[in-house]
């Protein structure tokens, strides 16, 4: 049986078996250290008994008015632990604390378009696609005027501050934008 903890600073030496996945999105050691400083409570790791990392998630509070949300900034489970539900239980822990700690209206992420499994599991969790961002995902060594490569689903879960679901919309898959006009 494994355990849901806090992300701790020391865990950045424990997860190239899980950030060495195709899918997962990959960030700098300060990176990690400042959403560590600023919103522990919103990062936590999947650990096994014998002490092996399998999978976490770090996420923030942002935004303003009705658009104040949780934030998804990185799932991921390493392979040979996927299918165990591990991600759903980090994202309810995350999405628990968005609403009751942070008081968010909704709760968002990104993901690849072409990710079929992830967006499966977060529509199945009760997100849906609000809008599909043109070229999120760039693409490293194209140099000055590479183009991007890939397209994000920007995908949002109302909490209880939403009710009426505001945050959401019906045909989000229709509505297009371009990785400038988001923030």
């Amino acid at each position: 049986m494994s355990i849901v903890r806090p992300f701790r600073a020391t865990d950045l030496f424990k997860f190239n078996n899980i950030n060495l996945d195709v899918w997962t999105e990959t960030y700098g050691i300060g990176f990690y250290l400042n959403y560590l400083s600023r919103w522990p409570d919103l990062c936590c790791v999947q650990e096994a008994p014998s002490g092996r990392m399998q999978g976490y998630v770090i996420g923030k509070a942002e935004g303003t008015g009705a658009e104040w949300h949780g934030h998804v900034t990185a799932l991921t489970v390493a392979p040979e632990y996927r299918r165990l539900s591990l991600g759903r239980k980090m994202m309810g822990l995350l999405e628990m604390v968005s609403d009751e700690i942070y008081k968010g209206f909704f709760v968002d992420l990104y993901v690849r378009c072409a990710n079929k499994v992830a967006i499966g599991m977060y529509e199945g969790l009760g997100y849906s696609v609000y809008r599909r961002v043109r070229e999120y995902y760039g693409s490293l060594g194209l140099g000055a005027g590479g183009r991007d490569e890939e397209d994000a689903f920007d995908m949002r879960k109302p909490l209880s501050r939403d009710p009426h679901r505001r945050s959401v919309r019906s045909n989000g898959r229709d509505v297009v934008v371009s990785a400038r006009e988001v923030s």
